[in-house]
């Protein structure tokens, strides 16, 4: 664990040492979860699944958000710019009454129960029980829900009939800001971000609800928590020391922004290195996540 840890700092140390030498401006640094490469391994189906209904083009599902298609642009440079199809996306993270639902009709994502190679030990740990919430003060039912594995947030969103979003979804959604699509045209909005960044989290976390809706109508991409996406590894840098031969060597100190889209976009960095300190078992007290739909026409 001390290991884990020290990989962690010294990763995220990188990348804030590459912000601090592309930029005069000041940063704030952000808490991050232990380091290790994603589980291979995947979660069984659940059972007992609930019924979704079916959407067509225009038929956007309950409790979603329609984000239109567009283009995202990756961190760096060299990933080349993505076109994204238009996406259904959860207008707020999912909570804890909500989950509390699933582990209830899927007994084997229950706290107790649950396999270790796809959680941790702090798996659900803010809850009295398996089947109980934890006190008002340390958690609300309608707030968001952590301390969850990847493998679990998977397995949620498989039960209700969706997906997690993936990197470049939830990149391009959380673009905008209360009035554009695209937020960096948005100074207020940046900032608000950075600030959010480098607070510390303090619990209870608010109501998801409760948080402001954004360009599109969604709530709590930011200023929440961190959120789960399918496919987070992606961001992993595969060895530990610069000695390596297989690292690419632009990851590290100020060649870590030469080849950034924006060296300035702090926020985008900090993502970056959050997703690469995870592992798919991890759970952290800070970090929730949402569930997605893609748009397609579907038959009867």
């Amino acid at each position: 664990m001390i290991a884990s840890r020290f990989r962690t700092v010294t990763r995220l140390g990188n990348l804030l040492v590459a912000l601090a030498m592309a930029s005069a401006g000041g940063f704030a640094a952000a808490s991050a979860a232990p380091v290790g490469p994603a589980d291979a391994a995947e979660a069984g189906a659940t059972a007992d699944a609930p019924k979704v209904g079916k959407a067509g083009k225009d038929a956007t599902p309950p409790g979603m958000v329609l984000i239109p298609a567009g283009l995202y642009e990756p961190l760096y440079k060299n990933e080349g710019e993505q076109k994204i199809a238009s996406f259904f996306l959860d207008e707020m993270p999912v909570t804890n009454a909500e989950f509390l639902e699933f582990v209830r009709a899927n007994p084997r994502w229950r706290r107790s129960q649950a396999l270790d190679l796809f959680t941790d030990a702090h798996y659900l740990e803010q809850w009295k029980g398996d089947l109980e919430l934890g006190e008002p003060d340390k958690m609300l039912a309608d707030g968001p829900v952590t301390n969850v594995s990847w493998f679990a947030a998977k397995a949620y969103a498989r039960w209700r009939g969706k997906r997690l979003p993936t990197t470049a979804e939830w990149e391009m959604a959380a673009a905008a800001s209360a009035t554009k699509a695209r937020g960096k045209d948005d100074p207020e909005h940046y900032k608000r971000i950075l600030e959010w960044y480098a607070k510390p989290t303090r619990f209870p976390l608010p109501a998801a609800q409760s948080m402001p809706r954004d360009f599109h109508g969604v709530r709590g991409l930011h200023g929440l928590v961190w959120e789960w996406v399918e496919d987070f590894n992606t961001a992993l840098v595969t060895g530990e020391s610069r000695a390596d031969a297989g690292l690419d060597r632009n990851l590290f100190c100020g060649a870590g922004a030469a080849g950034a889209s924006d060296f300035r976009d702090y926020a985008a960095f900090m993502r970056y290195a959050f997703r690469s300190s995870l592992d798919a078992k991890y759970a952290v007290p800070n970090l929730g996540f949402r569930c997605a739909r893609s748009v397609k026409e579907e038959g009867p």
